[in-house]
């Protein structure tokens, strides 16, 4: 497994649609478990194709031990109760803001075999979920919030994107170490 780059803010791939894969092929798995591997390395919940720079409409999530691939996810039903939540993002690092997304939804993808599955989610993980499928829409977090709050994420992401040249996020060795050491405790 390969811990991948991270796009942040700015890298154009994070605006693009990602495109339906025809199938689950060996190579997907080997690109899933890297995600999952980048995800736990950057101690996020949820990291979609597009945040390491490729548009397959693959993500992965891992929400109370409910850790799943969701490849080319469709939401087919959502809850109208809106909840509100802090949401942050592997590619906006340190930017954070209150969401409205909706409470429940049931999505239908393939998992890491190609298997067709279904999965009514509730609370984070319906957060998580959502998020994610955002992703592989071309949107961010960040498009869900007020003006007001948008712009004040975006000056505090101006103050920090410098951080990333290129708009590219490296996890450092020590992130990566850590990633390890928690890994052999388990």
């Amino acid at each position: 497994m390969s811990i991948l780059r991270i796009h942040v803010l700015g890298s154009p791939v994070l605006r693009q649609v990602t495109k339906e894969i025809a199938s689950v092929t060996d190579e997907h798995r080997q690109f899933i478990d890297d995600l999952f591997e980048t995800m736990y390395a950057a101690h996020g919940i949820g990291l979609a194709a597009p945040q390491v720079g490729r548009t397959e409409r693959i993500a992965v999530v891992d929400v109370d031990d409910q850790a799943f691939a969701l490849v080319n996810p469709v939401i087919v039903s959502d809850d109208k109760t809106l909840a509100k939540g802090e949401e942050g993002c592997l590619s906006i690092p340190d930017v954070y803001g209150d969401v409205a997304r909706p409470e429940r939804v049931k999505v239908r993808a393939l998992d890491r075999d190609g298997n067709p599955f279904e999965i009514e989610a509730e609370g984070l993980l319906a957060r998580c979920i959502q998020h994610e499928i955002d992703h592989l829409d071309g949107r961010m977090f960040i498009d869900h919030l007020s003006v007001l709050r948008r712009k004040a994420a975006l000056a505090k992401w101006a103050t920090i994107k410098g951080k990333y040249p290129g708009y590219i996020r490296t996890l450092n060795a020590d992130e990566v170490a850590e990633h390890h050491h928690r890994d052999e405790e388990l």
